[in-house]
């Protein structure tokens, strides 16, 4: 069944266009309150958001909706989309929802959903939850309507919490770590955990102002850590994003490690240590094939899922894995949390540092990956490039011209209309030219 406003990460959009509406949020609000207090039988909602402007009238909106439905919501403020999930559990919620567009500008807005249990909303549940978006809700009488509370202490609650992540034996002592928070959620807590921990910190993208999250700065962006990194002579550069769920690491060189090389790094020492349930890694078909062969020549397996966190930690949740995540930098240790937190997998790369001795850029660089190339077609959302038999044509084309070489990839965006073209192939030239034949239908197409 096609979803009309869950993507692959909750619903999303542009802010004060629908469905981003503070209509549409109150509406969503007293839905999504409806339906679980009628499974639960309880009332209590956690809220937090990032820095963007537009989260004080979602978050306004949605706590509407949810009172008139009787439930009581705990606004938390601005707390990285892992702290929603750990918090969900922690306070006994029935549910647990984070307002952000993640690595998304400031233009745009989403609403995550967590379930009791602190993992995101199944596939099930959120087509349920849209099917109730086209009735109206069963409003409470006066005497029942929710109340609003302010929480104090939850930003201490996950500083103290992704402490622990981190070995007490160890300190940070010595280690310069440049942080960038993209103005989002994290611009307090990531420096304040690396400064307790014994870092030399030193802070980028910590001034949010409603406007400037991931602006030229964060995961997305990275070239301003490179630069600093390098002026400053620090050991690490860490680059968050916008909801800071999501990680890219810069060795003491300036470059840049994706999700990929750090999931290698992460699930090799896990293995070594016994730690890594049935060596296996899950990840997205968007991952490195140079980490798929890694991990076969290592003795471990890549398991691949769909494009999206969620989709790798439910494989991780059906078969009991505890390491998955994606090449973009979403990395779930589900040890520790439930979903992805780039501080808390940052801290496992800073881990290995102390315990190795070793720079970064040596850890961080476990294989060598394939030559890939990745192209974003924007198109109309009133067609289907992707059903054309010119791309199906393409694409199949190409498929043959790589043969056991590479591979090739074409999917929707689940957040924006885009198609997303990728392919893998040690010949540079060929790569280009199947990419660009491919990307040239699905422009055509659309």
């Amino acid at each position: 069944m096609k979803r009309k406003y869950f993507g692959t990460d909750g619903v999303r959009g542009r802010a004060n266009i629908h469905p981003m509406t503070a209509e549409m949020a109150l509406k969503l609000g007293a839905v999504v309150g409806q339906y679980f207090a009628s499974h639960k039988g309880s009332k209590r909602v956690i809220i937090g958001k990032d820095t963007r402007r537009s989260g004080y009238m979602i978050e306004n909106a949605l706590t509407a909706g949810l009172l008139g439905v009787g439930m009581d919501a705990y606004l938390l403020g601005p707390v990285p989309t892992p702290a929603v999930g750990m918090l969900t559990r922690s306070m006994r919620a029935d549910l647990g929802i984070m307002i952000s567009a993640s690595h998304n500008p400031h233009q745009d807005n989403g609403i995550k959903f967590f379930g009791p249990d602190g993992f995101k909303l199944s596939d099930e549940v959120e087509h349920e939850i849209e099917a109730l978006l086209d009735v109206e809700p069963e409003l409470v009488n006066a005497v029942e309507i929710g109340r609003a509370h302010r929480v104090e202490g939850d930003r201490a609650r996950y500083i103290e919490y992704a402490k622990t992540t981190f070995p007490r034996r160890f300190r940070l002592e010595g280690l310069k770590v440049v942080v960038d928070c993209a103005n989002g959620a994290a611009y307090r807590t990531a420096p304040e955990v690396l400064w307790e921990l014994g870092a030399e910190v030193v802070p980028i993208g910590v001034s949010p102002n409603g406007y400037n999250i991931n602006d030229q700065c964060g995961s997305t962006s990275p070239e301003m850590v490179q630069r600093v990194v390098v002026e400053q002579g620090a050991d690490l550069g860490i680059c968050l994003d916008g909801d800071a769920d999501r990680l890219l690491v810069i060795d003491e060189k300036g470059e840049v490690a994706d999700g990929d090389q750090l999931m290698a790094l992460i699930a090799t020492r896990m293995a070594a240590e016994g730690k890594l349930v049935d060596n296996t890694l899950v990840a997205t078909v968007m991952s490195n094939l140079g980490l798929e062969r890694y991990m076969e020549g290592a003795g471990m397996r890549l398991l691949r899922t769909d494009v999206g966190d969620r989709y790798v930690v439910e494989a991780m949740r059906a078969g009991g894995y505890n390491l998955g995540g994606e090449q973009s930098g979403h990395i779930v240790l589900r040890d520790f949390v439930t979903t992805g937190d780039g501080l808390i997998a940052a801290l496992q790369i800073l881990k290995a540092m102390v315990e190795t001795g070793e720079k970064a850029s040596v850890l961080t660089r476990v294989f060598d990956p394939v030559p890939q190339l990745l192209k974003n077609v924007r198109y109309n959302p009133a067609t289907t490039p992707l059903e054309s038999v010119s791309v199906q044509a393409a694409i199949k084309a190409g498929e043959a011209r790589f043969g056991d070489e590479g591979r090739v990839l074409t999917r929707k965006s689940g957040t924006e209309a885009l198609i997303r073209v990728m392919g893998e192939c040690s010949d540079a030239a060929l790569l280009h030219a199947v990419v660009d034949d491919i990307a040239a239908a699905v422009k055509a197409a659309g």
